[in-house]
């Protein structure tokens, strides 16, 4: 997959260097440090052996010939052992300010996926356990992806792989019976059934047997015991219901809720082929996949018991999705803890001789927690999502009052502003560092968060709402050079600079499984727009540079809605 630069191209396509092709050019052509030597350049040192002449000559050389030539540059410059080469200011204000009108939210949309299919794997939460801070990042990470491949035009596949098995559905079951009221656990839902969870670890400290217990009525869920199925699929429901809400509120969508259970019938298989192949071994009882060769420890597929594995689990499911899907690739949004797991999962299928090995991808993250610690479910110290959602929309609330009293529906910005806030602070920076979330910083309306942004966005909103003009007959015209005169100073060229950008950076987002490119880019967005606004009139701007100048405006609200969009973030029409 590559980005094609449509600058970039039109450089490469003139330039004519014997035994060196346009593509090769292209991957030489860079962005000046200092924006006043060009747009781009083109480094001229690779090809001093092959021509025999200096770096300096060269550039002047390939200047020269092009100069001689019909060219679309405002100006080509030897400087060096390089080729500076500027496009015309104006020229590009129109073209980039025109697709946007034209486009609207489409600007940045492409084809560039078509055909291919991406399965992201992302939020996988566990039945019966609370959604609490610690999977903000997973969910905010993948829904963000999600997005923006199916806006470059692949097939994105949402998959939400439920922690749906296990012992500690035998224990849950042991501390219902024992502490759970059926009509208590469905009016206060996973809360209540985290406290009998945490009271059974209290309560297995001093009684062993209660581990024996948990086991057993495992078993019979294995075994498909009525009594126990019916209590497993209660336990399900409460909790999906429950997470539906956070999902909503996040505007998260799955296409599948295949989660560990309804791997088991296909694990074996899997492991039938490993055997076939000669690659499972037996160690104290358990088989094993030996990747000690290979600098690590043994996958562990089967213990000793029988008992099968979060690896068995994942690599039944790589094989499913790969049936199923015939993924281009699979993406896990798992936490940076896992690293080893999915090290080692994806060499067991490489062993195995499958080329695809290749497109399983692990995308790691680092830790959320708030300024007062980590967290632990089995001792009831969890932050619930709900909860910080709630907090933040409430001093979102206040923080609105205060400064726009008069504002209506201040409590459906509030709650577009508080939970956007939440999700930009797991998105706004490299998503491999761990995070200690604090509310008065991503609340902060003058700092480099959502609030900042959605600010922007509302302002650029009032500036077209005061036009008192219909926008698509005011930029059905054409902007004319005389009216693009508006735009034509250091402010407009840098906002113009970054809106062309967008198409490029949202395919480093996804190429790079980074969605803190796209939020560093509308913070950059958002600043560079704010000091236009300070800089220069719109509003009773003069009427031969009103019209460019309000197209900005429009444009620079376009991308901002759509880049938050895509992040997963509301835009409040007013704040």
């Amino acid at each position: 997959m590559e980005f094609i630069d449509p600058k970039k191209k039109k450089i490469a396509s003139l330039i004519k260097i014997e035994g060196t092709t346009a593509s090769d050019i292209y991957a030489l052509l860079a962005v000046p440090q200092d924006s006043a030597l060009g747009d781009y350049a083109l480094p001229c040192f690779r090809f001093a052996k092959e021509m025999r002449m200096p770096p300096a000559a060269i550039a002047t050389k390939i200047t020269e010939d092009i100069l001689s030539r019909p060219h679309p540059f405002a100006a080509v410059e030897a400087v060096g052992g390089y080729v500076n080469f500027r496009f015309d200011a104006l020229e590009t204000a129109a073209a980039i300010l025109d697709e946007i009108i034209t486009k609207k939210s489409e600007y940045g949309t492409s084809l560039i996926g078509a055909g291919k299919t991406v399965c992201i794997d992302y939020s996988s939460i566990n039945i019966a356990k609370p959604f609490h801070i610690g999977h903000l990042s997973t969910t905010v990470i993948g829904g963000a992806l999600y997005r923006i491949y199916k806006k470059l035009g692949y097939n994105a596949v949402g998959i939400n792989h439920l922690g749906d098995w296990g012992t500690q559905f035998g224990k849950l079951i042991v501390a219902y019976k024992r502490w759970g009221n059926k009509a208590d656990i469905i009016k206060r839902g996973v809360s209540a059934l985290n406290e009998i969870y945490v009271k059974f670890h209290k309560e297995a400290e001093n009684n062993a047997a209660l581990e024996d217990e948990a086991r057993y009525y495992f078993k019979k869920i294995e075994d498909g015991d009525k009594e126990a199925m019916e209590l497993f699929s209660l336990f399900k429901d409460i909790t999906l219901k429950e997470v539906d809400e956070i999902y909503k509120r996040l505007d998260i969508q799955f296409d599948s809720y295949n989660g560990e259970a309804f791997y088991n019938d296909k694990m074996q298989p899997v492991l039938d082929e490993l055997e076939s192949l000669n690659l499972v071994s037996v160690s104290q009882g358990a088989k094993i996949v030996d990747l000690e060769p290979y600098g690590m420890p043994p996958c562990l597929l089967v213990k000793a018991d029988g008992a099968t594995l979060y690896a068995t689990r994942d690599l039944a499911a790589a094989f499913y999705r790969k049936a199923t899907y015939c993924f281009y690739k699979c993406l896990y949004v798992v936490a940076y803890q896992q690293n080893l797991h999915f090290q080692q999962v994806f060499k067991v299928v490489e062993l195995m001789g499958k080329e695809w090995a290749k497109d399983l991808v692990h995308i790691p993250f680092g830790m959320v927690s708030l300024e007062d610690g980590t967290m632990s479910t089995r001792k009831g110290k969890v932050v619930l999502l709900k909860d910080v959602f709630d907090r933040a929309v409430q001093k979102s609330l206040e923080i609105i009052s205060e400064k726009s009293p008069a504002l209506k529906n201040k409590e459906v910005a509030a709650e577009k502003i508080g939970v956007g806030a939440v999700v930009f602070s797991a998105l706004s920076n490299n998503r491999i560092k761990d995070i200690v979330f604090s509310y008065d910083k991503v609340l902060n309306f003058d700092g480099e968060t959502a609030p900042y942004i959605q600010y922007t966005n509302a302002r650029a909103r009032s500036v077209l709402r005061n036009l008192g003009a219909n926008l698509e007959e005011y930029f059905a015209a054409a902007l004319t050079k005389d009216e693009l005169s508006g735009i034509a100073n250091k402010e407009g060229e840098a906002v113009i600079s970054l809106l062309e950008r967008f198409p490029a950076v949202l395919f480093d987002a996804v190429e790079r499984y980074e969605p803190s490119f796209l939020t560093r880019y509308i913070i950059d967005l958002s600043k560079a727009f704010n000091k236009f606004y300070l800089e220069h009139r719109i509003l009773n701007a003069p009427d031969s540079e009103k019209r460019s100048r309000a197209a900005l405006v429009y444009a620079v609200h376009t991308v901002i809605e759509e880049g938050l969009h895509l992040l997963g973030i509301a835009a409040p029409e007013e704040m």
